[in-house]
């Protein structure tokens, strides 16, 4: 039975945060000192507890490493200007965090478990914040099924957990992407909108190949005809086509960003014609050609704002315009972070104090 407060908590005693450079940061490879940790079993929430970061051990059965039950978030902890520590719209993945568990037959979480839970871990590790311009504290909730058996059913026991670990930048440069038109990152009624980890596995293939031709990312098109952009990688998808900002619908094979949705009210905000709607690559390619694409961009938790440089299309390379100080992707890229970090206004109340 789940009693919020207190959280027990286990503090570590030999803290690594001394012996890591907070300026010099690679994605996703150096966490900080504690995790929470909670089991659902018997048909409810056990109490969490925050304990040292480090490993722990599963069934060779485990349910989640058989039949994929696992599913995640992405989120960040920023730096304040007043020297605090803020939460850029956590309810936002919780409720995506549940929508993800209900397509995957999982138990939804409270939201004061979640939210309790992740203040108290924030709180416990406020100084692996990273305070340089473009850091972070990246934060990954995650849920799998516990089950050590063999079956093909949902488990009757699952581990949520919550980890972090301070980040810098996750992309240097302009990107290089092309349409990816023989492989299928999801398809219409699948689990393309929820974060399932067997989404990312599958990408992995096709991913790997346009890396090795020189790409960075892909843009994934639709399953049926390959016509219609879907994703950029693991980003959400944004072009702004003669003065437009144009990105596709949401449906059942598009994960509704929290970034993407953020960009899409900062645009409305700044007066600018938001369209969402299907996005074919001929329309890309052609709007390219007619000097109409004004800009494109990859848009999500890790990587913010991710400008495209290039893009590949039916074995040809085209160079995108380069941008100035008064391109749209730079303007809410600036908008964002001054929100972030508490240097601007937040009109639509996105951060949350820890």
């Amino acid at each position: 039975m789940i009693d919020i407060l207190p959280i027990r908590t286990q503090t570590t005693t030999a803290s690594r945060l001394a012996s890591v450079n907070l300026s010099q940061l690679e994605f996703g490879k150096v966490f900080s000192d504690h995790m929470l940790v909670v089991d659902y079993r018997d048909g409810e929430w056990q109490e969490p507890e925050i304990v040292p970061y480090g490993d722990m051990s599963v069934s060779p059965a485990n349910s989640a490493l058989h039949y994929g039950q696992a599913i995640f978030e992405g989120m960040k902890a920023y730096h304040q200007h007043d020297g605090g520590v803020a939460l850029f719209r956590p309810l936002d993945n919780w409720a995506r965090l549940n929508a993800s568990a209900e397509r995957m037959c999982m138990p939804t979480i409270p939201e004061e478990l979640f939210m309790q839970g992740l203040r108290e871990l924030i709180k416990q590790d406020a100084a692996w914040v990273p305070s340089d311009e473009g850091s972070s504290l990246y934060i990954r909730p995650f849920m799998f099924g516990t089950d050590g058996l063999l079956g093909v059913r949902p488990s009757d026991t699952y581990r949520f957990m919550i980890i972090t670990c301070p980040v810098g930048l996750y992309f240097s440069k302009p990107l290089r992407v092309r349409f990816e038109q023989k492989y299928v990152r999801s398809a219409e009624g699948g689990a393309g909108y929820a974060k399932n980890a067997g989404n990312y596995g599958a990408a992995m293939y096709p991913t790997k190949v346009a890396q090795n031709e020189g790409y960075n990312q892909l843009i994934w098109t639709d399953a049926s005809q390959h016509q219609y952009v879907e994703e950029s990688g693991t980003m959400n998808a944004i072009f702004v086509i003669d003065g437009k900002v144009v990105t596709p619908a949401l449906s059942t094979s598009i994960l509704d960003g929290i970034t993407r949705r953020s960009v899409l009210a900062l645009a409305r905000d700044m007066g600018l014609t938001v369209e969402e709607r299907k996005v074919g690559s001929r329309e890309v390619m052609d709007a390219l050609a007619a000097g109409k694409l004004n800009e494109a961009f990859g848009v999500g938790t890790a990587a913010t704002i991710a400008p495209i440089a290039t893009i590949g299309y039916e074995n040809h390379d085209y160079d995108l315009p380069a941008t100035d100080a008064n391109a749209f992707s730079k303007r809410v890229s600036a908008a964002l972070d001054a929100i972030r970090t508490g240097a601007g206004a937040d009109p639509h109340n996105w951060m949350v104090r820890v």
